[in-house]
């Protein structure tokens, strides 16, 4: 067993490298290299053609969607986009890959040589440099059942659905990400979140990280010092959510520099990510390039993107997410910590959403970072993993505007749509909790609250207001918190006057 170095001693001790291969799917209608439907959620093994399945004779043909989409992201990433490029045989076996090889790109690439910046917590940007986006396709879907973990070992079988297999995939490879320190598992999370952004405003993928639509390879190694030669690499496959993708980078620094300070060595393989541990375990010893066999696909011709068409792509690009966070935040009136701390919530979207859907920036922002902040962060998940949508928070916040619920309520009901028992309004009508907006059942209230407490009567009398809200707060609680306030102080001085 490895001891682990606390973090904050072990980034004294070493310098953290990182890197990170980044796999999403694209939005396609069809697969990569045949017509099978690139859909989710189908039955298994019914989204296949003789070309998905590997059958002997069956021909790829190249989806130009897929290319054009790939282009778009190489452009948004700074990237030189190749003026030819081929697609290559990668040779592996696993019972995912029905040809016992992926058809993917290796030393030419689509896009090549490019930047990205990024936003931290605290404003700054950090550049991470772009190696590579290749296409390729993707596998299949494993699932193994029986055992206690739901991975391979233990399990009493395993099933294989080929309905993923052969779905378009762009591959984004950093190069080394140095100079990060201390603060590189931040750097990693920032840096996958600004691609799933981009991928979204680019329109190429729903980036629906908990449907695998975006999944991180995450490269870990540790050096005596910046001058010193790169260590040797971890590889923690497949994370797909921002906040493990931060925590499985925290956690490889620690274990690798309790292995560093045992008098070990780091064993070049790939690791799994367990969420529920906040661990990582070994996988398989990592294959370096050469272990692939890579080699010319026979069955593609080169692909030579026309210059005017790639110019094309670039002029309809649209707005990036850094700079319409800058017109949002103009557009909503936050200031610069406001949008900072959306940003680092992940709420630009879901405010925005909501913005559209009626509600004031002011009111979208106070629930998104607010109530749904807090719920997410006792429930340990993303934000727009809750089950709640910005539409029914503009509903929620019309209910308000209308003057059927106030604040309070509104909380009631928020908990009400959370917990699936509807949208808002009928959860307002299900659970009572439309305010009280008859007059009669408030005076019968104040007049209550007053018998009480006849002192406070002649205290308002003689000019002192301040016992009003004695009155106001019996008459909430009477109501059960559902009197309009307001109207509640309106009659209780036409009561005490008259």
């Amino acid at each position: 067993m490895t001891t682990l170095v606390d973090y904050d001693e072990a980034v004294t001790q070493f310098d953290p490298v990182i890197g990170i291969e980044v796999h999403v799917e694209l939005g396609t209608r069809t697969k990569m290299f045949d017509g099978a439907p690139a859909g989710f959620g189908e039955e298994p093994n019914t989204s296949v053609t003789p070309v998905s399945l590997g059958l002997p004779g069956s021909l790829p043909v190249v989806n130009g969607t897929a290319v054009e989409y790939a282009i778009r992201i190489g452009l948004a990433l700074n990237c030189q986009i190749a003026e030819t490029c081929r697609f290559a045989r990668k040779n592996y076996f696993y019972p995912d890959v029905p040809k016992n090889f992926q058809t993917s790109q290796y030393d030419e690439p689509i896009a090549f040589e490019g930047w990205v910046d990024v936003e931290l917590e605290d404003g700054s940007t950090f550049r991470v440099e772009i190696e590579r986006a290749h296409m390729e396709e993707d596998a299949g879907k494993n699932t193994h059942v029986g055992g206690a973990t739901g991975r391979i070992h233990g399990a009493e079988y395993s099933l294989v659905d080929y309905n993923r297999a052969g779905i378009p995939l762009v591959e984004i490879v950093t190069k080394p990400i140095t100079g990060a320190g201390e603060r590189a598992p931040e750097v990693a999370r920032a840096y996958v979140q600004t691609l799933r952004d981009l991928f979204r405003a680019l329109g190429v993928s729903e980036a629906r990280m908990e449907r695998g639509n975006v999944r991180a390879d995450v490269n870990v190694s540790l050096r005596p010092t910046p001058e010193s030669a790169l260590g040797t690499r971890t590889e923690t496959k497949n994370v797909n959510s921002f906040r493990s993708i931060e925590r499985a980078v925290r956690y490889e620094i620690s274990r690798q520099a309790g292995v560093l300070n045992d008098g070990g060595a780091i064993v070049q393989e790939t690791r799994h990510w367990h969420e529920d541990t906040g661990t990582t375990t070994s996988g398989r010893v990592k294959s370096d390039a050469e272990d692939y066999r890579y080699f010319p696909e026979p069955d593609l011709v080169p692909i030579a993107p026309d210059r005017a068409w790639v110019e094309e792509i670039r002029a309809t690009l649209p707005e990036l997410p850094a700079a319409r966070r800058r017109r949002l935040q103009t557009e909503w009136g936050y200031a610069d910590a406001e949008m900072r701390d959306v940003v680092n919530a992940g709420a630009v979207e879901l405010i925005e959403a909501t913005v559209a859907a009626g509600a004031s920036p002011a009111a979208a922002r106070k629930w998104w970072m607010g109530e749904l902040a807090r719920t997410a962060k006792q429930q340990e998940v993303e934000l727009e993993a809750l089950p709640i949508t910005p539409a029914q928070i503009g509903a929620l916040q019309r209910l308000v505007d209308d003057g059927r619920i106030n604040d309070k309520l509104a909380r009631q009901v928020l908990e009400g749509v959370l917990a699936g028992e509807g949208e808002p309004e009928a959860v307002v009508v299900a659970r009572g909790l439309e305010v009280v907006s008859d007059d009669g059942p408030l005076l019968a209230a104040i007049d209550e609250a007053l018998a009480a407490q006849p002192d406070i009567a002649e205290k308002i009398r003689s000019g002192n207001l301040g016992p009003v809200g004695a009155i106001i707060g019996a008459v909430m609680k009477a109501t059960r918190g559902q009197a309009d306030a307001g109207r509640v102080r309106e009659l209780v001085l036409e009561r005490v006057q008259a």
